[in-house]
């Protein structure tokens, strides 16, 4: 099977990683960095117009190149955890509900530049990988391990199982998230846009910690708290 993406930098990284099975290019497209690339892996190249592109992409924001390619292959979690093992301090990010694509891509695309081990999302009420999420993301689709599970609880009495500790970010917390010692293994849990993290995920949750704020708005787009948490977890390890 095969899927569509779109976009030079999620191109380009799908291209380097193999994952290519077609180029379709708008005719001014003149990347040369892109096109040697696609010639030196022998891809096919074909040619559309600008307007085909759009319908294509869904009207995304495509920079003149889309591609066909494999489609994405999630993680297993038994993989994930065995991934996760060969760090001293593995770090792997739950997911709780995220059903906007490009909080989905603007997450796994910080994750990839904090080191994350891997991530995980539900089968269900949350947004999978999608064009617009490999677009968002950069590229960073490619690098960061991302496993589907059925139920986040069982899955989180796995992980702790496995000698992992629970942080869940919820705005009604009252420590700090940096007051917390992070050199342990850990899954860092973000909830929806709306709802936060689901009751029995939280109550499930060692630590419950949040982002200290000072402005007028109480509150941080999931993507932008994920990233906030990410780089202070990266600090104080």
């Amino acid at each position: 099977m095969a899927s569509i993406i779109y976009g030079k930098n999620a191109v380009y990284s799908s291209l380097s990683e193999g994952k290519v099975l077609q180029l379709i290019l708008a005719p001014q497209f003149k990347d040369e960095k892109i096109l040697s690339l696609a010639r030196q892996k022998k891809i096919t190249v074909v040619t559309q117009s600008v307007g085909q592109l759009d319908l294509l992409t869904s009207h995304g924001v495509h920079q003149g190149i889309a591609a066909e390619v494999m489609d994405f292959e999630y993680t297993d979690l038994k993989q994930l955890i065995q991934l996760s093992k060969k760090k001293t301090y593995p770090l792997i990010l739950m997911l709780d509900g995220i059903n906007d694509p490009h909080n989905l891509g603007a997450i796994i695309r910080s994750a990839d530049a904090f080191g994350v081990d891997g991530i995980i999302i539900k089968k269900t009420n949350q947004v999978a990988v999608n064009a617009t999420v490999v677009k968002v993301a950069t590229g960073a689709t490619n690098y960061v391990p991302i496993c589907q599970v059925t139920n986040l609880t069982q899955t989180l009495q796995t992980l702790k199982d496995f000698g992992f500790w629970a942080v869940a970010s919820d705005g009604n917390a009252k420590q700090n998230y940096l007051d917390i010692d992070y050199k342990i293994p850990i899954i860092l849990i973000i909830g929806s846009e709306g709802e936060g993290i689901s009751k029995l995920v939280l109550a499930n949750s060692d630590f419950t910690v949040k982002i200290p704020m000072v402005g007028h708005v109480n509150s941080l787009n999931a993507s932008v708290a994920t990233a906030v948490l990410l780089a202070g977890i990266a600090h104080l390890r």
